[in-house]
């Protein structure tokens, strides 16, 4: 019998979950070593740890920065323990393995930032609400959702007075950095890793469940024409396949501000973190297809061109 059921089907549920954790069947990944994890992998890298206010949550970030003023390269993370096991899911998103914080450890820009998810490492800002779990399952790309994150970069931009941002989103956290692209004016580029960037065509070809409280990328990839973007997708995955970047390739208008690159090598969660600081160095750009383009700085700092020359591209089929 499943966990969950079995949880579920006792009258007490949280006097079990404590005897669970007293007895080493839970504490030992939830939520404790979890935090530890990423704390080990910040460390190193000069991250601080900080938790941003963004009503209704509260979000765990790991910052470096050092040039106040400048442009910082922003990771979103993904949508957390959805591939352990249900029951782990069920109690806590938190990543086993936290990809996109690997992948910000391995950026050597001035300002680097990570951004967790909602209700990863953290609980809601008001100690009041609890963290339904809506808000990592059919509602994670909601409206709320995307809003808080939209407060978390203000505060970065105010406090750090940071001028533009480098959005880089893993997995889920790919729909959250398109989608704020949408709504803000200092988005300089976007680059996604396994990104979910039409959640509709992902549950069609994974079998998770339909995300009914969620906007979905791929409806707003029109007004994204003008940013530019660089997406990755491993060549291994059966979780977000090349079918989910397809779908969303070919919802965008003729655009020259869109690239795309198999790694063959790669899965959903391994085969990126020691390849990253390889493809960071990849110009993401708008092109004029003349050659003159100016190569990026501070790993893919570009500003968007408010007229650029939009080239047709031939669209791919879906396999």
């Amino acid at each position: 019998m499943k966990l969950n059921r079995f949880i579920d089907s006792l009258p007490i549920k949280t006097g079990l979950l404590a005897a669970l954790a007293l007895g080493g069947c839970i504490a030992t990944t939830l939520p404790y070593m979890r935090t530890e994890t990423a704390q080990r992998i910040a460390s190193p890298a000069w991250m601080i740890k900080r938790d941003i206010a963004a009503a209704p949550y509260l979000l765990r970030s790991y910052e470096r920065i050092h040039d106040r003023g400048g442009v910082a390269n922003l990771y979103i993370a993904g949508d957390g323990a959805i591939n352990a096991s249900i029951e782990e899911w069920e109690l806590d998103p938190t990543p086993k393995n936290p990809v996109a914080l690997h992948l910000a450890s391995k950026d050597r820009a001035d300002n680097v930032i990570f951004i967790a998810r909602p209700c990863q490492y953290t609980a809601m800002l008001s100690k009041g609400d609890v963290c339904d779990e809506s808000t990592w399952k059919g509602k994670r790309f909601s409206g709320e959702i995307i809003a808080s994150f939209d407060k978390a970069l203000n505060d970065i931009a105010t406090r750090y007075d940071i001028r533009g941002f480098n959005l880089i989103g893993y997995s889920g956290g790919a729909a959250i950095a398109t989608l704020l692209a949408t709504q803000r004016n200092d988005i300089f580029s976007i680059r996604t890793v396994a990104g979910i960037l039409d959640h509709e065509t992902h549950s069609a070809v994974s079998g998770v469940p339909v995300l009914n409280g969620s906007l979905n990328p791929v409806k707003k990839a029109s007004a994204l024409t003008r940013i530019p973007q660089y997406h990755f997708i491993g060549g291994q995955d059966n979780y977000v396949p090349p079918a989910v970047l397809h779908s969303y390739l070919q919802a965008m208008p003729p655009t020259s501000c869109v690239q795309t690159m198999l790694i063959q090598e790669a899965d959903y969660d391994t085969g990126w973190v020691d390849k990253w600081p390889e493809l960071l160095k990849l110009p993401v750009t708008c092109y004029s297809g003349n050659g003159n383009e100016s190569p990026p700085t501070d790993f893919g700092e570009t500003t968007p061109s408010k007229t650029p020359t939009l080239t047709i591209r031939e669209k791919p089929l879906k396999p």
